[in-house]
């Protein structure tokens, strides 16, 4: 059976609101750098074909839909958390603000909001929806955003800083190559010193 991606949001519609906000995040396992939000409003009855849940999709694909979403979308924002804020307030509230900076970075006030599992601390009406990016084609196009814009600093900015940690190959995930990087060379001052706990313990495991 397909699922109507759009379930979600004529909901909404029915209910008039126009301004439907997707929200999603990328980034809350990784060991390394922010956690990046986006808020996403697309027109209302707009279909963008392939839209899913960006962990199903291939880069080049994101890459795609990123390109499509960006031209089609009433309002798009990106809020960022960074690491040091992530062992400060821990990887949930973090990955609420950040969603919280996406959606005031939209530009637009949006009416109602559509959640991938989380509550967002604004007095908007909201709904979480559990596996989200799977079920509304909104939270779907918000974690493609999220998604494309962290691959893209793990791949440009973040390697240009920390070319030795490998980051454009693992994005920041406990991969066995990141975990022998921060054995052998130290943390940086942009790993989560909240996550690395059992890595720098585990040490003799590795060899």
């Amino acid at each position: 059976m397909d699922i109507d991606m759009l379930f979600y949001e004529k909901e909404g519609w029915g209910q008039s609101y126009f301004r439907i906000a997707g929200v999603d995040e990328v980034g809350r396992g990784c060991l390394f750098g922010d956690v990046v939000a986006a808020a996403v409003i697309l027109p209302e009855g707009l279909i963008i074909e392939g839209v899913d849940d960006s962990k199903k999709l291939t880069a080049k694909k994101r890459e795609a839909l990123y390109e499509l979403i960006m031209e089609q979308a009433l309002a798009v924002g990106v809020g960022h958390v960074d690491s040091s804020m992530i062992d400060e307030i821990n990887i949930k509230q973090a990955s609420r603000l950040a969603m919280k900076k996406a959606v005031k970075g939209l530009g637009i006030l949006p009416d109602y909001m559509l959640i991938d599992a989380e509550k967002i601390d604004l007095p908007l009406p909201q709904q979480a929806i559990i596996k989200g990016d799977a079920n509304s084609q909104s939270i779907a196009a918000a974690s493609i955003i999220a998604k494309v814009t962290r691959d893209r600093l793990c791949e440009g900015l973040w390697e240009d800083l920390y070319p030795d940690y490998g980051i454009a190959i693992h994005k920041g995930y406990a991969t066995k190559l990141h975990r022998e990087r921060i054995v052998t060379l130290g943390p940086t001052p942009m790993h989560r010193r909240s996550f690395l706990g059992r890595i720098l313990v585990e040490q003799p495991t590795l060899f």
